[in-house]
């Protein structure tokens, strides 16, 4: 068919890759920073380092393009299409007491699950609009429609035409569109804002979202999440571990998940299928904190934590180090147990750190396999996958083959793919229904065998015995 690009404006930088539409290989790639701006973005920059990462005749020959951005974030219009402040962008702490404040004026947790199926986070639009009402008031009032990032980019390479569009994937991330509905809640947004603001065409995965005056289509688009998931050709079966400072959980389903709890946050995905996912607020930041403790480096961590053996020589990290957000202990510190005086070695407790964030990110992966979400295949993503003890302890402890994928920018090449697929069904070559059929992620493939699920069975029991003691009923809820 041709020659795509997808760009990915995350928080820091622009990535782009051109790829070729039958095969999906990528002939070539762009980049440019971000200016530090945080917690508020100048979109202008972002279109800024679009155009740098674009240089030297980068988008030559292409037919069609994707966005990915940075998902989160909040842009606010007035009503001459003018941006009323700089972004707020997803890691804004400011926001919190205004998502609690949230969550209790819908009548709680259960309330919002059932509405879009999410509680309030500080991350998301519907609790940036309450903070923006309750601290700018003056700017709350001049606020006529709202976007997010890659909506916002989407409408500025398409000239800034009068509909302004979005996708399913980055709509479910707002709290105010239900995944489960594929409906807005404009009645959300009042009660965040204390009055209507006018929302964006939701597009269907395949559906562009226009040409450019030059004639160039732009795809939907959608949120860094999901156009990483799309890159990564995750399907049915499989699910993504990413270890990141916290972590995250999130598996392709056929239905979006409901969860009084608000566990579950209920995202779609960019083909038409759902992506529940459940945070975890501790991953990488235990391993890091450990190796300090340790006086060495995530490297000597995994070398020593393999001197040991499963389970610690008894000794169990709960990792809960920033409070916890699944199990919902906000105000829960880390526990160490198991101590005893053949137990106080170095190597042990480097151990104990792997298998106790692990044993917590399982924890993550058991909330969406209770809910009928099947799992057959784990994704590890981030750099700590690439450490020997993770990959040696992963298996066992997740119950099933992990595939720990090559670097790559992900989300860019899901956001090719759906330019792809948009180009491919204005040509008559695609159904709208299935995407373009590119190779999977590359990746070093570990199975556990039948040895090794009784002992990764053996070190789970022995750390949820350990979280029980200490927090009793923390998963009852759930």
């Amino acid at each position: 068919m041709g020659i795509v690009a997808g760009l990915d404006s995350s928080s820091d930088s622009t990535r782009i890759v051109v790829c070729d539409t039958d095969t999906g290989a990528v002939l070539r790639q762009g980049y440019a920073p971000h200016p530090s701006s945080l917690p508020e973005g100048d979109p202008q920059a972002w279109l800024m380092s679009l155009g740098d990462a674009a240089t030297g005749g980068l988008l030559e020959g292409v037919q069609a393009i994707g966005v990915s951005a940075q998902q989160h974030g909040l842009l606010t219009l007035d009503a001459g299409g003018v941006l009323v402040r700089p972004a707020l962008l997803g890691n804004d702490k400011r926001v919190q007491a205004a998502a609690a404040d949230l969550t209790d004026a819908l009548g709680g947790r259960a309330a919002w699950a059932e509405a879009v199926g999410a509680v309030p986070q500080a991350a998301q639009a519907v609790a940036k609009l309450r903070w923006l009402a309750r601290n700018e008031p003056e700017s709350a009032a001049r606020v006529a429609a709202v976007l997010q990032p890659h909506d916002w980019l989407v409408w500025q390479l398409l000239g800034r035409p009068l509909r302004r569009t979005t996708d399913r994937g980055d709509a479910s991330g707002t709290g105010f569109w239900s995944a489960a509905t594929g409906s807005w809640r404009p009645d959300l947004v009042e009660l965040a804002l204390g009055r209507q603001a006018a929302l964006p065409d939701v597009l269907a995965p395949a559906e562009p979202a226009g040409h450019t005056p030059e004639g160039l289509l732009i795809s939907a688009g959608t949120g860094e999440t999901m156009a990483a998931a799309f890159g990564l050709g995750v399907g049915l079966g499989d699910a993504v571990v990413s270890l990141g400072a916290s972590g995250s959980v999130f598996a392709v389903h056929h239905s979006a998940l409901a969860d009084s709890t608000g566990t579950i946050t209920s995202f779609a995905d960019a083909t038409g299928m759902h992506l529940p996912v459940v945070h975890t607020l501790n991953a990488t930041r235990v391993l890091r904190g450990t190796a300090e403790l340790l006086g060495t480096d995530l490297g000597g961590l995994s070398e020593l934590a393999l001197l040991s053996s499963p389970g610690s020589y008894g000794m169990v990290l709960l990792p809960y180090l920033e409070g916890e957000r699944t199990p919902h202990l906000p105000h829960a510190a880390g526990t160490l147990s198991g101590l005893r005086r053949e137990s106080m070695k170095r190597e042990h407790l480097a151990r104990a750190a792997f298998e106790g964030m692990l044993c917590g990110l399982t924890d993550a992966l058991d909330v969406l396999r209770g809910r009928g979400v099947e799992v057959r295949r784990v994704f590890l993503l981030g750099p700590a996958a690439e450490l020997p003890a993770v990959q040696a302890i992963a298996p066992s402890l997740f119950g099933a083959q992990v595939v720990v994928v090559q670097p790559a920018d992900y989300a860019a090449l899901g956001a090719a793919r759906q330019a792809a697929w948009a180009l491919g069904v204005q040509q008559g070559m695609l159904s709208p229904q299935q995407p373009p059929l590119w190779p999977a992620a590359a990746g070093q493939v570990f199975e556990p065998t039948g040895e090794d699920l009784p002992v990764g069975q053996a070190v789970r029991q022995q750390y949820a015995t350990v979280r029980e003691q200490t927090h009793p009923g923390a998963f009852d809820a759930v």
